[in-house]
Order: C-alpha cells, then structure tokens, then sequence
C-alpha cells in the first residue's frame, strides 16, 4: 500500500466515525458500522499484500549487501591491505559469494571474538543475525547485483596520516625482507627518539609499508637501552623476540591490527612518555610466498598540555601453567583488588595456541558483577586492543578476576603437538602464558603509582633471598638485565635502597 492510499483510508475512517456518532437511530449506526468493517478488512488485506511484497523482494548485492560489506569487509579486503583478496565491488563479491556466506555464517568472519553483552568496545566487527540473513539470502537466490541506483557510495581510505600530521615521526632504520616461506616471524626494531623531556601521548598512529607481509605491530618505550643492545647483538635490522619485547619494557603505546584505527584519548587524558625513551616497534609478519620489504613508520600525537588523567597500565597474569598432554579443560586464574578509585578504558587479553577460552570480570564493593570480557573461541591469530565505548568506573575495592581455559588435546585443531605434548610457561610459539593487561585512569592523579603495587610486590617477591645469578630462563635474562641496572654496589643482589630505586622506577613509568 501507498502512502497516499494509506493516508486516504485513515481520513475516511475517522470521518465515517464521525458521522457514526452523530446518528441516532440504530438501523443508521448499524450501516455505518458494516461499512466501517468492510473498510477495516480492505486495508489489511492491502497491507498484508503489501509485506508479502516486501517479502518477496530480492534480496540484491546494491540494495542489501554492499552497505554490510563497505562497512565491515572492505577495510582490510582491499588492495595492499593484509586479506588475501579484494571485495571493491559486485563482481569481487559474486566471485566469492559462497564463501563470505560461510565464514560469516560460522562468524569466523569478520574477525571480532568478544562476545556480544560481555563488554560494549569501539569498532566492534560483529554482524548481526539479520545481517548474516540477509548475505545468505543473497547467494541462495543466486547473488544477483540489483539497480545501479541502489548501490552506496564505495567507502574512501586515506593515503595520508588520518589524523593529520604527527608531532613526531619515526621510521625504522632500514626495511626489513620477511622470507618467502617458513613460520611466523616476530621481530622488534628500534626507533630511537631525541625526547628531552617527559611528554604526554593523545594518539599513535602505525603505517605499514607492506600491509600484505603485517599480521599485527605492538608499541613498547625503553628507557634502559636494553632494546638497542639487543639491536647491536643481531646482524639483521631489530632483533628476535616472540611474545613481548624480550626486555622489560618501561611504557607501553598500545598496538595495532588490520581493522583497527588510530583514535586519540580524550582531551583530559594522556600516556606519559618519559624523557630518553626509545619506541619499540614488535612486529609479528607472515610469509606471502616471496620475499617482501618492510619500513614501518609510526607517527606520535602529543597532548596540548599536561593532561589532568594519565592513562596507566596493570596486567592480571599467571605463570603457574604446566598442561598434561590430553588435558582438555585446563584452567588458570588470578585476581587483584582495586586500592583506589579508577575508570578502566580498555582490556587486551592474551595467551599462545591451545587457549581456548578466557574470560574476566570485576566484582564491585556491593557484589554486583561487571563483566569486562569474553572470549569463547580464543585465536592466536587475531589478538585485539579493546577499547570501551565508555569508561567503566571501578570504586576502591573492587575485585577484578580472570579464567582462560586451555586444551591440550589432539582434538585440538590449534595444537602445534600431534600427539599432544606437555605444555608449560614460556615465551615460545608451543608454550603458553596467561595475561590480561588493562588500561586505566585513576580518579585522582594522586593515586597514579599505587596500581601498579600488585606487580611490584610479585616481582621483588621472586628476588627475596636471591641473587641475580640465580635467575634462570628468558625472563630471568630479562630481569638479570634490569637489575643489573640498578645493582648499584655489584655484589649481585639487590639491597633494600636499590630495590626502593627500581620501584619507583617502575612505578614512574607506567605502561
């Protein structure tokens, strides 16, 4: 039905009731009431023909189906980016129509692993049912493409810094050539920055040069110059390292992935970074089939002024992992109670390959739950940054919790081991860790030092009663590196001054 009919058919009923009214014998009542009726059942036959229509409408890639993928597909299917093919336009969807049917049917596609109600984020690439309907749909009535008058606007990327020119500009040194063929490579590089004072980050925006060779990049600041002696030690530009920096990092600036866009913090806020900093750019790349260059750059926004919340880092972790072979509902778990009033901004969960679940969530002074996130079916292979849409404000007190689940059967089709083998912390691809690292802002900027406590007292726990030498392992060298830093009289141990030095070292940096 038409508007105009519509329309017409409503100002007809009201004036038939009208005069209904104004009658008074009830042989005319009566009349009026059948034809009333009859006008009734007209207009919703005409309606109910008019949804059987639109029911019946074809569903076409124009009308319906572009506008899901412009928003949610092209971004990163689209040439130089890092999806194996292009989805411009109707004939680079037809010729893979069946496929996105599937893969956004399984939801493996687009790759967004937060579970829906567990957590509101930025830039969430989650399809709704209907919107998966509607793809289905398509390619059951045979994808057609539909009227040329239909189709939107193809969505525009920039070529340039998308929020403007940076303040500061790094590049790496010299590309790197990432091999043909082999595993995986996680490789960190130097950008060394002439900071003379401490400054305060708004935004940081990455730049790959090569999008088709770049799974993902994270943003580390070192102060100590263990990351350039790493450098120096490895004849090939940056150095080896899976996992984290291989140091132990004196900031952090957050990271990037395919999809994902560079986003100031708010006006009132900042991440501090401190004076002689260096930026450590890790970079995990995937073999295309031939070697492939890549020199990264990174540009760095600047707070106008001193920010009024500095925006700090905390992790929830555990290294108490040791996964019999064939266990498939291995469990790891910690907590920590909040000593001061915060607004937690965001949450990035992470774990290696037979991780299957995780899952966290804070307990409030009054017992109610808020859950931050939640991961069914965790990948390695898709690791996000999750921003809240809105700061959640956690009181004093609050508990904050986290559970992953690991499975170390052979049914694990992640499993790197066949058969399945023991499994415990470490740092490398077949090991496993457990961390959630958070991202928060004190209510009073006074307070900006005493989150941290937690990992501090963890880490000068595992140095009581024991010297250096007696540190084993990667992260022993690590943490032999830093202390050494700080071991002030050499006798290979850390005396109550040189650990109340390396704790406000710590704790001034932030990540």
């Amino acid at each position: 039905m038409n508007a105009s009919k519509l329309r017409f058919l409503v100002s007809s009923f009201r004036f038939l009731v009208a005069v209904n009214q104004k009658l008074e014998t009830t042989n005319l009542k009566l009349l009026f009431l059948r034809v009333l009726c009859v006008l009734c059942a007209s207009a919703l036959r005409s309606c109910s023909l008019h949804a059987a229509g639109a029911a019946d409408e074809p569903v076409t890639f124009n009308k319906h189906v572009a506008p899901i993928i412009f928003a949610n597909c092209t971004g990163c299917h689209r040439d130089g980016e890092v999806a194996p093919f292009a989805l411009n336009n109707y004939a680079d969807a037809k010729s893979h129509a069946k496929q996105i049917a599937r893969v956004t049917k399984s939801r493996f596609m687009p790759p967004w692993k937060a579970e829906p109600g567990y957590g509101d984020f930025h830039d969430a690439r989650r399809l709704s049912d209907q919107q998966i309907a509607t793809i289905t749909k398509w390619v059951e009535q045979g994808s057609i493409e539909g009227n040329a008058a239909d189709l939107p606007p193809a969505p525009q990327f920039k070529d340039g810094w998308s929020l403007g020119e940076p303040d500061l500009i790094l590049k790496m040194p010299e590309a790197y050539t990432v091999p043909a063929e082999g595993k995986d490579v996680y490789r960190c590089f130097v950008l060394p920055m002439d900071i003379p004072e401490d400054k305060y980050v708004a935004a940081v925006e990455y730049r790959p040069s090569n999008r088709k060779v770049v799974h993902h990049a994270l943003f580390f600041l070192d102060t100590t110059g263990a990351a350039r002696r790493k450098d120096a030690q490895d004849p090939e530009p940056g150095y080896k390292s899976f996992a984290g920096p291989g140091i132990i990092p004196t900031g952090g600036l957050g990271g990037w992935a395919p999809g994902a866009f560079a986003r100031r913090l708010s006006d009132d806020a900042g991440r501090k970074m401190n004076k002689g900093s260096d930026f450590v750019l890790q970079i995990h790349f995937h073999p295309s089939g031939k070697p492939e260059k890549e020199q990264s750059s990174v540009g760095i926004y600047f707070t106008k002024k001193t920010p009024e919340k500095v925006v700090q880092g905390f992790a929830l972790r555990s290294r108490k992992i040791d996964i019999p072979p064939g266990e498939k509902n291995y469990k790891v778990s910690d907590t920590y109670v909040t000593p001061i009033d915060t607004q937690l901004l965001g949450i990035t969960p992470h774990a290696h390959l037979i991780c299957r679940e995780m899952k966290a969530e804070a307990t409030l002074p009054d017992g109610k739950i808020q859950p931050l996130i939640w991961i069914k079916d965790w990948d390695f292979n898709w690791q996000d940054q999750y921003l809240y849409e809105k700061p959640l404000k956690l009181p004093k007190g609050t508990k904050l919790s986290m559970e992953f689940t690991y499975d170390n059967s052979a049914e694990n089709i992640r499993n790197p081991s066949n058969p399945p083998k023991r499994v415990t912390w470490g740092e490398q691809t077949e090991d496993e860790m457990a961390i959630l690292f958070l991202q928060f802002v004190p209510e009073r900027a006074s307070d900006a030092g005493l989150m941290r406590q937690g990992m501090l007292k963890k880490l000068l726990q595992s140095l009581s009663g024991e010297g250096i030498g007696a540190l084993s392992g990667k992260r022993g060298e690590m943490l032999k590196e830093m202390m050494n830093a700080f071991d002030k009289d050499g006798d290979g141990k850390l005396s109550d001054e040189e650990k109340a030095e390396l704790v406000q070292k710590l704790q001034s940096a932030g990540q």
